[in-house]
């Protein structure tokens, strides 16, 4: 039996490449500039529904083509995820996110722009830039924080599902105040971007310096051939646990304005409903890393949080009266859940190579169900004339995600412990 590498160990197993390095900014600048562009990687999704009726009403899409439009990121993140890798290793993770931020503002300002084909344009290239983020940040922090990976990724999806919650919650009040319908609550979102992008620069000074020094070492070649992340089983458990969790998240993000309208709530009180359901989040996100603790097994924490969306599909099909109840409920999974799969991300790897592969392979896979979960609602709504089925496929997926943590969670590496280790 393996025992599990110290901080210190996995730390000194990594090599300085030029796709690795730390810079010399303040460690305070540093976390906040992770914090920041996590701030970036949900507002342009989430500020989409809340307004889709709007949308609809302006471009005269339908039903299935706005579901197609939400999901359009989504096929973004699953077709780059695998790539981003790459690029970080050559030109350094820390540029590769600095253009990432800057093109999320220049996407999220053109899909503003009067036109459909803008629309679906910026929708591409916001969510080309979001998907490096998605990939390189956990791979980030498993470089900077080895010893404390579920808290730092506690804080920072706190805060991407802070962001998240507030670009939902003020989406239709914006698109009411500045009077131009949809676009400006839209807009506003490139603004935090280039902010990030001007932080993050900060936290690169230095880099360039060190970056030069350490490509000029001959690369550390393993003895041994690592076996892809793509044949880890592994890798696969940690990126369907991924995909379930972040499917069911999407498609409540996307049509829960709209399934709460059908109804009868009013547009800006089912936009402060996906507000709540995202709020709560932030607060279960940072609460399940004190039950994640630095333990190894999170198979007990996996069950823990995915059960309680069951219950809330659940309640909205039976007591739809008390939405309010079950939305939190669906809040307090989606919240705690996507700061396990991440975490996963980085407790089942060795090193900050691992980390970044396996963050492409789990968010590629992942992400492409997630996409495929909007079009299906979209056209179950469509067929049947009726959300009661879309509420059964996301109770469907939450007890596939509760059985799937079961082998996620385990104790295990996608790749073997070195040899000479």
């Amino acid at each position: 039996m393996t025992t599990r590498p110290t901080a210190a160990s996995t730390t000194s197993a990594t090599p300085r490449t030029a796709g690795d390095t730390r810079g010399a900014a303040h460690p305070a600048v540093k976390l906040l500039a992770v914090l920041l562009v996590a701030g970036c990687l949900r507002p342009a999704l989430t500020s989409v529904g809340p307004v889709l009726d709007l949308i609809g009403a302006d471009t005269g899409l339908g039903t299935t083509a706005l579901g197609a439009l939400g999901a359009l990121p989504l096929l973004a993140f699953a077709a780059l995820s695998p790539f981003v890798h790459g690029p970080g290793s050559r030109f350094g993770a820390e540029r590769v996110v600095l253009w990432a931020m800057v093109a999320l503002a220049a996407g999220i300002a053109v899909r503003s722009l009067p036109g459909n084909a803008w629309l679906w344009c910026g929708a591409a290239v916001a969510g080309a830039s979001i998907a490096v983020g998605n990939v390189l940040v956990p791979s980030i922090v498993k470089r900077d924080h080895p010893g404390a990976v579920s808290r730092v990724t506690g804080v920072y999806t706190s805060v991407m599902t802070g962001f998240a919650a507030l670009a939902s919650g003020v989406a239709v009040p914006i698109a009411a105040a500045t009077g131009n319908g949809w676009r400006w609550s839209l807009a506003v979102w490139a603004v935090p971007a280039l902010l990030a992008a001007g932080v993050w620069a900060l936290r690169m000074r230095g880099t360039r310096s060190r970056a030069a020094a350490a490509g000029t070492a001959a690369p550390t070649v393993s003895a041994v051939r690592e076996k892809p992340v793509w044949r880890s089983a592994v890798a696969w458990q940690v990126t369907f646990f991924m995909g379930l969790q972040s499917t069911t998240f999407y498609l409540l993000v996307n049509w829960l304005p709209t399934m709460e309208t059908a109804r009868g709530v009013p547009a800006s009180t089912a936009g402060w409903y996906l507000f709540l359901f995202q709020a709560v989040g932030i607060v279960s996100g940072l609460a399940v890393t004190v039950v994640m603790g630095a333990r190894a097994d999170q198979r007990a924490t996996g069950v823990l949080v995915s059960v309680p969306m069951v219950a809330a599909m659940a309640g909205m099909l039976w007591a739809p009266g008390w939405s309010p109840v079950w939305i939190v409920l669906a809040g307090i999974s989606s919240g705690s859940t996507i700061v396990v799969a991440l975490a996963l991300i980085g407790l089942r790897t060795r090193t900050f190579a691992h980390t970044a592969k396996l963050s492409g392979m789990a968010q590629s896979v992942g992400y492409l169900l997630a996409a495929a979960g909007p079009i299906a609602a979209g056209r179950l709504a469509d067929g049947t004339g009726s959300w009661t089925p879309v509420i059964v496929l996301i109770a469907g997926l939450a007890l596939a995600q509760t059985y799937v943590v079961l082998w996620a969670g385990r104790d295990r590496y996608t790749h073997p412990e070195p040899a000479n280790a």
